[in-house]
């Protein structure tokens, strides 16, 4: 059961309330949220803030109200601390202080895990927040002043290649570290933990105070790494040059992932793989002109 923007404004109180009870889903995945980058997120913290949390109130109670057996809340990587150990454990939530850079957005987010908490609490829900990493793919956007940093590489290195550029200019040191996950690949890891059975699914929300768990690759890169591997796969074949004026963001963001690769799953596509698959989808679909 999907609907575009258009067709349901997830803020719409009364909207999301009249969805659910015609529709009436057993299994909800709340993906939907307003997101971007460091320039995004510096530029529209009231946008990122009340958007997320009207999105996330408005379907967590219905989804509540009209029976959904489970529900798989997405948040964010950036809801950890910005300076905690590596790689990052679930029992890491509120532990320090966050990346003011993205700080509203990250806080809506973990308000949405603290709701999905006491909806299972207070009335027996099944709600599981589930911590992607950065991911990616076809299907997501493009827009230099508002995507992440993946996206955003990949239009910034075509036009540099189809221009002719002699270099491109990358935000801050290229010293960050960085996980990326294909959305395929994070599409399958929600399906195998939303149809868990009923004891290990029990087991996954109970692992530690709050009921979520990571998804990731349990692998990084630096965003020089990043845009050199992007570099190759558009045949871009100029230099790298970089704008320490710009913020870096939080220093290394890897998670831990030991719990679900306990369960049994594990990404399949790689990084480089993933990226060649998303440019080639984007080129057939003149999505970059």
């Amino acid at each position: 059961l999907l609907r575009t923007h258009a067709e349901l404004d997830l803020t719409d109180r009364r909207a999301v309330a009249d969805f659910f009870r015609t529709e009436k889903p057993e299994y909800v995945f709340l993906a939907a949220a307003k997101v971007g980058g460091i320039t995004a997120n510096s530029t529209y913290p009231a946008d990122f803030i009340r958007d997320n949390l009207e999105i996330q109130t408005n379907v967590i109670h219905e989804a509540w109200a009209q029976g959904a057996k489970r529900l798989v809340f997405f948040g964010s990587s950036c809801v950890y601390p910005r300076e905690c150990p590596q790689p990052i454990r679930e029992e890491y939530l509120l532990s320090g202080p966050l990346e003011p850079t993205n700080s509203a957005y990250a806080l809506a987010k973990i308000a949405g895990i603290e709701m999905c908490r006491a909806y299972n609490r207070q009335h027996g829900a099944k709600f599981l927040c589930v911590m992607p990493t950065n991911s990616y793919g076809p299907g997501d956007h493009y827009n230099l002043q508002n995507s992440h940093v993946l996206p955003a590489f990949i239009r910034k290195f075509h036009e540099a290649k189809v221009r002719g550029d002699s270099e491109v200019m990358i935000w801050g040191s290229g010293k960050p570290r960085r996980e990326f996950l294909h959305a395929d690949d994070l599409a399958e890891a929600c399906i195998m933990l939303a149809t868990l059975e009923d004891a290990p699914f029990a087991r996954v929300l109970a692992a530690w105070r709050y009921p979520l768990i990571n998804i990731g690759c349990g692998e990084d890169s630096t965003i020089t790494e990043l845009a050199q591997t992007i570099a190759g796969v558009v045949g871009f074949t100029g230099t790298l040059r970089y704008d320490a004026s710009k913020p870096d963001g939080t220093p290394q963001k890897l998670l831990d992932v030991s719990r679900i690769t306990a369960l049994g799953w594990k990404p399949r596509i790689g990084l480089k793989e993933g990226i060649a698959a998303t440019y080639e989808a984007l080129l057939r679909d003149r999505m970059l002109d």
